[in-house]
Order: C-alpha cells, then structure tokens, then sequence
C-alpha cells in the first residue's frame, strides 16, 4: 500500500484493509474455540443423561443454551488472538513501517480495531446483561427436567438406574442396552414391601405408549415377603414383568433464585430494594463484573500492538503466553473480587474496579510507550531478556554423547 494509494482513496481505505484483515481471524477463532467448548460439554452431557428418556433432544437444548455462555468466554481470548495475528503479520511484512512513513500515527492504525472494541464492547453487554442470564436459567430448567424425566428402558453395563425408589444394574448389556448379563433389581412390589431379584440374563423391551418397561428374566431369584410378613425365597428359570417408566418431575423454580439469572436492569432494581433476593454486596459485585468485562474488550487493541509489534519472526511465543497471562490474571482477579464482595471482606466497587483500571491503565502505558519507537516497548525489551535467558539456560544444558562407533 503506497502513499498514493492512501492519499487517493482516503484514510477510509487504510480502515477497510485493517478490518479485512481482523474479520477471518476473529471469526476463526471464535468459531473454533466455541465449538470446541461446546463438543467437550456436550460429551459430558451425553454421559450424564445416558440413561434419561430423550436424552438427545435434550442434550441438543442444553447444548443451544451454552451457547451465550460460550461466547461470552470466548469473544475476549479470540479477539486478541485475532489482533495479535494481524499486527504481527504487519509488523513481519514492514507494513506498519510503511504507514508510519507515510505519515499515519500509530493511534490512526489502531483506531479501527478500538471501534470493533467498542462494537464488541456493546455486544458483550448483550450477551452478558441479557442473553446469558436467561439462557442459564433455560439451562437448568431443561437439565432439571431431563434428569427427572424418568428411565429410557435401555442400560449400559455397569451403569445403576434408580428411578422413584427402584434400583436396576447389570454386569454387562449389548450395543442397544436392552440384552443384559448378571441382572439385580431392588423395588417395592405391590403392597409396598421390598423385594430383590436376580437374574443370569434380561431382555428389555418397551411396551406400545411408551410408558412400561417388560423385563423377560431368565435362571434367577426372587426374594420377597409373603403375605405372613417373612421372606420367601423362589428360583425360577423365566419371569416376566414390567416397571412403569416415571413422568418428568415438576417445572424447576422461577428465574431469579440466582443473581446471575437476572439482566442487568434487574441486578440494578434489586440492589435498590430493600429485599432484595441476595445480599446486596452480591448483586452490585455480579452487575460491575459484567460491566467490566464488557468494557475491558476497547482496552485490547492498546495490549495487542506492544505485544504484537514485540514479536517478530520466531519470537512470537513468549509475547503471546505473556498477552494470555495477562488476560488469565485479569479475569481472575474479577473472579476474586466477586468472590470478597460476596463474603463481605471488600466492598464491591473496589472489588471489580480497583483490578479493572490496573489492567486497563497497564494496557494504555503499554501502548503509549509504542508510539515512538514501534520496534522497541517495554514488552520487547522483556521478551528478548527471556528469550537470552532462555537461550543461556540451552546453552548451559550438558550435550549428549555421541556414540563411538564398535
């Protein structure tokens, strides 16, 4: 991009290739590490709904509903990936070089990735003040029902189902779950008094409606009371007999028993009442988080040029793992200032603002000492001191012998 270029097409131009170059980066990196969360959480979902009737329409909501979760923890890491692969692209190719020749300022550079901040700044609020609240609240109210949504008729070996006082496990099951080896059943016959029953094998089978389990038991034992109140012991070859499968329980509570289950207008409504649903250190600590997280996203660009400009070709690493670090102990200390304001040792403002205008203030140093000498920050000073101390430390290291051929 030459002098001319920029002078014909206005500094317009110079916004629409920066942001060409940030658009796919950020969403390749919000895409993948959105998806990644949400197939590891989904696995674990599968694994905990195994044995629940509809388990993966169920699983399919609760995985819709992580969603904002996911987005929220993952817009601020995919951000700066994307800021730190596109400054150090520019910074390898002599590009910054070439606009700060040209006469563009470092802050000119820079001011398109701090409106897409701002634009994500805004978003976030959505996300966090908005979307996120309802969306958890939906989570467990559609885990609440799944988990109580009764027995499928089908079981893996070794796995128990205790369903409304009845317990059913077996050694081993084939592929479908309903062809079982070394059966015991425990449930009250009835007249409510307990029996047990053993089994060498079980067919499962659900019955037409969907609403009974037929269980065909074969070489096993039935132990159960008689009508005089003692144990009766009888072996059979083939039993057969049915378990109703449980309806879903009742609708889990209202939304709101959680502060982080209320938007932001109602954190603010509720920390002015005079009863509020938590204590009120809670609901100002959870509402000045969410604020600062979203706020926090226009600070980014001013902690992603130092960082970026500081890693040249094959240097990148320990610019990026100290960018990450940084990033991790920011929403760390949020983490435990909410958790001090909760307990009561630190009042919530200080808690949440008081680490917020640290990082920020840290990020604003960090890119004013970049104005002037782009290719030499206090971050690059940093990372070519570990970088020697990591080459010493190599160096220091004993050297392998070579082998003396026989």
């Amino acid at each position: 991009m030459s002098a001319k270029d920029l002078q014909a097409g206005g500094l317009r131009l110079i916004d629409r290739y920066l942001l060409r170059l940030l658009v796919w980066p950020l969403v390749g990196c919000l895409g993948v590490t959105v998806v990644a969360l949400l197939l590891e959480r989904t696995l674990r979902l599968l694994d905990v709904l195994s044995q629940s009737s509809a388990r993966f329409g169920y699983v399919s909501q609760l995985a819709v509903n992580l969603v904002p979760h996911y987005i929220g923890l993952a817009l601020p890491v995919a951000f700066f990936v994307a800021l730190f692969i596109v400054i150090a692209k520019l910074s390898d190719g002599s590009e910054i070089d070439a606009l700060l020749a040209s006469g563009q300022s470092l802050e000119r550079i820079a001011a398109p990735f701090l409106v897409v901040g701002v634009l994500l700044g805004v978003f976030s609020v959505v996300v966090f003040g908005y979307m996120q609240p309802y969306s958890r609240y939906t989570f467990r109210a559609v885990m609440h029902a799944a988990i109580n949504a009764g027995w499928n008729g089908r079981l893996a070996g070794g796995a128990f189902i205790d369903d409304k006082g009845s317990l059913l496990t077996a050694d081993s099951a084939d592929v479908a779950g309903q062809r079982l080896t070394r059966v015991f059943i425990r449930r009250l016959d009835s007249r409510g008094q307990e029996e047990i029953i053993t089994a060498a094998s079980a067919d499962l089978k659900m019955d037409p409606g969907g609403k009974t389990i037929t269980m065909d038991l074969r070489d096993g034992r039935r132990i159960a009371h008689d009508a005089a109140g003692a144990y009766r012991n009888l072996a059979f070859d083939s039993l057969t007999t049915q378990t109703p499968l449980a309806a879903a329980a009742v609708l889990l509570r209202d939304r709101g028993g959680d502060e982080r289950e209320l938007t932001l207008g109602e954190l603010a409504k509720q920390a002015k009442s005079p009863h509020p649903v938590v204590s009120k250190a809670t609901l100002l600590s959870e509402l000045y988080g969410r604020w600062a997280r979203a706020i926090f996203l226009p600070f980014l660009p001013l902690l992603a040029f130092p960082f970026g400009l500081a890693s040249k070709r094959g240097n990148r690493g320990p610019g990026l793992v100290m960018a990450g670090l940084l990033l991790l102990a920011f929403q760390h200390s949020l983490l435990l200032g909410q958790g001090m304001a909760k307990v009561g040792m630190v009042p919530p403002f200080p808690a949440i603002w008081v680490p917020f205008t640290v990082f920020a203030s840290l990020a604003v140093w960090l890119f004013v000492g970049s104005r002037t000498r782009p290719g030499d920050t206090p971050v690059s000073r940093l990372v070519r001191r570990i970088n020697n101390l990591v080459a010493r430390v190599v160096r220091a290291m004993p050297k392998p012998k070579k082998r003396r051929p026989a």
